[in-house]
């Protein structure tokens, strides 16, 4: 559904919720990019304040990611969003179905660096 253009257009759809009083207590901005990380991975994402998703908890959208090599979506591609699985822990599996846990992730979230911040540090 992300390679056609007439379901792609508009506002970017694959951003992290977050609530407002956690935005402000991490210093956060709606439109800036945060960075997640949880045990298993990090991807980096514009932030969408929105109070339509408990304190606490954040949210990204699953079905991004549109960016490895090979592939061959054009529309995609080019909206590609960030991958949600790198997030999930290989080790951590549900006991009853024995499906891989893809909800529920504990992660950490801060601002992105900058290519600014970025070359400060390295100096």
């Amino acid at each position: 559904m992300h390679n056609l253009h007439v379901l792609t257009k508009g506002k970017e759809r694959c951003t992290l919720h977050m609530h407002p009083h956690d935005a402000a207590r991490l210093a956060l901005v709606n439109g800036e990019v945060a960075h997640i990380t949880s045990r298993a991975g990090a991807v980096e994402i514009p932030i969408e304040v929105t109070d339509a998703i408990m304190p606490g908890v954040v949210s990204i959208p699953h079905g991004w990611g549109h960016n490895l090599p090979g592939t061959n979506l054009h529309v995609a591609t080019e909206h590609a969003g960030v991958n949600t699985n790198v997030l999930t822990d290989e080790g951590e599996v549900d006991p009853l179905s024995g499906n891989a846990v893809l909800s529920g992730i504990p992660v950490a979230v801060q601002k992105a660096l900058t290519a600014s911040d970025q070359h400060a540090r390295a100096e």
